[in-house]
C-alpha cells in the first residue's frame, strides 16, 4: 500500500510520453486510468505511511524530509488528475513529471530510512564494509589486555560502552522507547533483557544475544539496529570485551562512572615557608613540584616579565621607555608595584577583558538575530561591569537576575526558522549557565540522557523552566514525549526554586542560590578560567568540564576560597597569581596541541601563548599604525565618553572581519571560553596576503618613512615599540639590507612584516 503508486505513477508518464509521439486514444486512456489510480493510491500511501512512522515512532531529518516529500507528492498527483480531467494537456504533463520526481526524491528518503544512508552505494561491487586498520583509535588494554582492568580503566570503558549504546541504540531501547520490552540504558534492565531474554551472558559474548544480532549481516531481518548505520568492526570489538570482563557497570544506579567534584569549598592548609618561597601559590606549586620531582627554574628577567604582564593585565605592548624605567628600577617589589599599577588601569584593564567576557558571554556587535531583533548585546554593561571591577557574585547575579542592560546574556539568540526543541532560548539559557558558571555540559542532556556524565534529559529541562515563562514539555531527540518537567536547581542542594513563582522571582532565587559562598563550584570554576587565561592552560582541563581531575586540587581550592574572602575581587585574583613566582616561571611548550589535555600533564610553568587576535591587532596598532579607524568602534554600545580614554581603535570593541577571524575570534554565536593558541594555514595566508593586515602596512609606511628619514633611525625606533630592545647588529644588518640606505616604503613594509612574523612578537614568553 505504501510504495504501490511509485510503479503507477512512472507507468503513467512513459505513457504519456509514447503519447505524445504516436498520438493514440487507447494510449490516452490507459493513462487517464493508470494516473487516478496513481493519486489515489498516493493519498493511501501517506496515511499509511503516517500510520507506520506512528508505529515505528519515526523521527530525524531524513524521516521529515520523505515525509513531506511524499505530502507534496500526493498534492501534485492529485492535481495532475484534476488536470488531466480539464483537458489541459500541457499543464497534466508539467504536473505529472514534477510528480514522478517527487515521487523519486521521497523513495529515496524512504530507502534510507529502511536501508540506511549508503543502500545505494553498499550495492556497488566495491562497496564492501569498510575495514579499519588494526587499532585504530583503539585503547591499547581493549586490545591488549587479558588480566584485571584497573579502575581508570574500568571508567573508560564503561564511557565507551554508554556513547556507543546512546548513539545507537537508545533510540529504541531506552526509557521513552521500549522495543521488544528492551531496554539498554541501565545495568538493571540491560541483565534483564527483553521479550526474548538475555541479552548480556556476562563473560561470554559468544553467548550473548546482543552481540550475535550486532554481528549479523546487513540486510538479515534479525540484525541490529534495524535502522541507519551498522556499529563498525571498533565498536563491535569494544561491546565484546565489555561483556568478556564481566559487563562491568557501577554498582547501584546511584553511583557514578565518572568523577564528580565536590561542590563545597574548602581551604586547605598553607604549606609553611621555605627560604625562598612565601606567598600561597608557590607554596602549593612547590608542594606539587615535590611530589613530581620537578625543580624551580629562575624567573625571567624583568622584559620578560614587563611584556607578559602587559599583555595578559591591559592587552598591550609595554612602551619602550615604560621597559627602560622598570629594568633600571632596583626596588625588590617593582613587579608588584608594576602589576598593581596596570590594574589600576580600569579603562585599559576593561577595553582588554572585554574580549574574555565577550567570548564566554556570547556578546558580539554583529551576527545572527541582531537583525530580526531576536538577540540583545550587553556591551554597556559588562565594559561599566569591568571598568569598576564589580565583585564577581554581583556580577553574576545581574546576568542571571538582569536588568535591561544585563538580559542579552539568558535572553540567548532566536534564531530564524524551525529549530531544535534544545535551541529554544529556555534552554540556551540552561546550557549557557551551566557552561560558563559551573564548568559542566548541559547539551547532551538537552536532547536525551547525557552519556558523557550522568545529566539527564529530565535535569535540563527542569533547569531550562526556571528560565521559563511556561512550563516546557520534555522533548527527547526534537520529538515530545508528553512529559512536563517541574523547576528544579541542578544542584539542589543549594537551594529549591518555587515551581509556581514568576520567571522574574524564579531568576531571582537562582542568582541568589548560585552565589552562595557555599557554592564552590561557581568560585572554582572562574578562579580555574582566569588561571587558564594567564597561564595558558587551566589547573583543571578543559575548563568546562569542572568534574575532571586539578593537577593541584588544594591549589585550585585554596584560590578559589581566597578569592571569596576578598570579596570576589577579580583584580586582587590576577594580582595573587601574576606576582607569584609561579606565573613569573619561564614558560613552557608543548609538542602537540592535544598534549595540554592529556591526563599525564605535568605543570612546570605557563604555557607558551601565541598573542589573541585583538592582542596582534592592537601590537600593531601600538608599534606601528592603527590597524583600525575610530569609525569602527561600536561607540553606540559603550559609554559616551569612551572615545576619549581609549588610545586608539582597539579591536575588541569592532566588528568581526576577516582579519580577527582568522586570527581566532570566534563568532560568538555559541559559548567559548577557550582559544586555540596554535597557529594554522588561515592565519599564515590573512598574514601574508590579507588585505587588512597589508593595507595597514602600506598605510603606516608613509608615515614612519616621513618621520624617520635614516634607517638606522628607523630601525632602532621600531624594534623598541615592537619588542622592547635595540636591534642586535646581525638584525640591524639585516635591516639595512631590505631598506638600504634611505627608506622607503616598500621597504618599510617588508621589515614590518618580517618583524610582525617573528616568535618574539607574536608569543608571550
Amino acid at each position: 500500500m505504501v510504495h504501490f503508486p511509485i510503479g503507477l505513477l512512472l507507468v503513467a508518464l512513459l505513457l504519456e510520453i509514447l503519447d505524445w509521439k504516436r498520438k493514440s486514444a487507447g494510449l490516452r486512456e490507459a493513462t487517464r486510468i493508470v494516473t487516478w489510480i496513481g493519486a489515489g493510491s498516493a493519498l493511501t500511501a501517506v496515511i499509511f505511511g503516517l500510520l507506520l512512522a506512528e508505529a515505528e515512532d519515526a523521527s530525524g531529518t531524513s524521516f521529515e524530509i520523505h515525509k513531506w516529500s511524499g505530502i507534496a507528492t500526493m498534492a501534485l498527483a492529485v492535481a495532475a488528475s484534476f488536470a488531466l480531467r480539464a483537458r489541459n494537456r500541457a499543464v497534466f504533463r508539467s504536473l505529472l513529471f514534477v510528480t514522478v520526481f517527487g515521487v523519486t526524491f521521497a523513495g529515496h528518503y524512504g530507502a534510507m530510512l529502511t536501508h540506511g544512508d549508503d543502500y545505494l552505494s553498499s550495492t556497488l561491487p566495491s562497496s564492501g564494509e569498510p575495514q579499519e586498520p588494526a587499532g585504530t583509535d583503539e585503547a591499547d588494554f581493549v586490545l591488549t589486555n587479558t588480566g584485571a582492568l584497573n579502575p581508570q580503566q574500568v571508567q573508560d570503558l564503561n564511557v565507551e560502552v554508554r556513547s556507543i549504546l546512546a548513539h545507537n541504540c537508545y533510540s529504541c531501547h531506552s526509557e521513552t522507547k521500549t522495543k521488544g520490552d528492551l531496554r539498554l540504558d541501565s545495568k538493571d534492565a540491560i541483565m534483564k533483557g527483553g521479550e526474548g531474554g538475555p541479552v548480556v551472558v556476562p563473560n561470554h559474548p559468544d553467548k550473548s544475544e546482543m552481540i550475535r544480532r550486532i554481528s549479523l549481516p546487513k540486510g538479515d531481518k534479525e540484525a541490529m539496529p534495524t535502522k541507519g548505520k551498522r556499529l563498525t568492526e571498533r565498536e563491535v570489538n569494544v561491546l565484546k570485551f565489555w561483556i568478556e570482563k564481566g559487563a562491568l557497570w557501577p554498582e547501584g544506579e546511584q553511583k557514578s562512572i565518572y568523577r564528580v567534584a565536590a561542590l563545597e569549598p574548602r581551604m586547605p592548609t598553607v604549606p609553611s615557608p621555605t627560604a625562598e618561597l612565601n606567598k600561597p601559590v608557590d607554596l602549593f606549586v612547590n608542594a606539587y613540584f615535590k611530589k613530581n620531582n620537578i625543580s624551580w627554574k629562575p624567573v625571567v628577567d624583568d622584559r620578560i616579565y614587563i611584556r607578559r604582564v602587559y599583555l595578559d593585565i591591559i592587552g598591550l605592548l609595554p612602551p619602550p621607555e615604560k621597559v627602560d624605567a622598570f629594568i633600571a628600577d632596583t626596588r625588590p617589589d617593582k613587579r608588584e608595584v608594576l602589576a598593581r599599577e596596570l590594574l589600576n588601569r580600569n579603562d585599559d584593564y576593561a577595553q582588554h577583558w572585554m574580549s574574555f567576557w565577550n567570548d564566554a558571554l556570547r556578546n558580539d556587535y554583529s551576527g545572527t538575530g541582531y537583525i530580526t531583533g531576536g538577540r540583545f548585546d550587553i556591551t554597556k554593561w559588562l565594559y561599566s561591569s569591568l571598568q569598576v571591577n564589580k565583585p564577581y557574585n554581583w556580577f553574576v547575579k545581574e546576568l542571571i537576575s538582569p536588568n535591561k542592560e544585563s538580559e542579552g546574556f539568558i535572553k540567548g539568540i532566536k534564531w530564524r526558522g524551525t529549530i531544535n526543541s534544545s535551541q529554544r532560548t529556555e534552554m540556551q539559557a540552561a546550557q549557557n549557565v551551566s557552561q560558563v558558571f559551573l564548568g559542566l555540559n548541559l547539551k547532551c542532556a538537552s536532547c536525551h540522557d547525557s552519556f558523557v556524565s550522568d545529566w539527564k534529559l529530565a535535569d535540563a529541562y527542569a533547569f531550562a523552566n526556571i528560565f521559563a515563562d511556561t512550563l516546557l514539555e520534555i522533548n527527547r531527540c526534537d520529538k515530545p514525549t508528553g512529559k512536563i518537567a517541574g523547576t528544579k536547581m541542578l544542584f539542589p542542594e543549594l537551594g529549591e526554586i518555587s515551581v509556581d513563582a514568576n520567571t522574574e522571582t524564579r531568576l531571582r532565587q537562582l542568582a541568589d542560590f548560585l552565589v552562595q559562598p557555599k557554592d564552590g563550584r561557581l568560585y572554582r570554576t572562574v578562579t580555574n578560567r582566569i588561571w587558564a587565561q594567564l597561564l595558558g592552560r587551566g589547573i583543571i582541563e578543559p575548563v568546562d568540564v569542572m568534574d575532571n581531575m586539578p593537577w593541584s586540587e588544594d591549589l585550585l581550592d585554596w584560590l578559589s576560597s581566597d578569592f571569596v574572602a576578598n570579596g570576589y575581587d577579580m583584580k586582587k585574583l590576577i594580582y595573587t597569581i601574576v606576582t607569584s613566582k609561579t606565573y613569573q616561571l619561564p614558560s613552557t611548550s608543548v609538542k602537540e596541541a592535544n598534549d595540554i589535555m592529556a591526563n599525564d600533564f605535568k605543570f612546570t610553568g605557563m604555557v607558551r601563548k601565541r598573542l589573541s587576535a585583538e592582542q596582534f591587532s592592537d601590537a600593531i596598532s601600538v608599534a606601528f599604525k592603527p590597524m583600525y579607524a575610530d569609525s569602527a568602534i561600536m561607540y553606540k554600545r559603550l559609554p559616551e565618553d569612551i572615545k576619549s580614554r581609549m588610545p586608539f581603535a582597539r579591536a575588541a570593541f569592532v566588528k568581526n572581519d576577516p582579519f580577527l577571524t582568522s586570527l581566532g575570534r570566534p563568532n560568538r554565536e555559541t559559548v567559548s571560553t577557550s582559544r586555540t593558541s596554535q597557529a594554522n594555514l588561515l592565519q599564515a595566508l590573512e598574514l601574508t596576503n590579507g588585505n587588512k593586515f597589508t593595507h595597514t602596512l602600506k598605510l603606516g609606511s608613509k608615515e614612519w618613512k616621513a618621520k624617520y628619514p635614516t634607517t638606522d633611525s628607523l630601525v632602532t625606533a621600531l624594534y623598541r615599540k615592537s619588542l622592547g630592545r635595540e636591534p642586535l647588529p646581525k638584525e640591524l644588518a639585516a635591516a639595512k639590507k631590505i631598506l638600504g640606505p634611505t627608506p622607503n616604503e616598500e621597504g618599510i613594509q617588508d621589515l614590518v612584516w618580517a618583524i610582525a612574523l617573528v616568535p618574539e612578537f607574536q608569543l608571550i614568553y
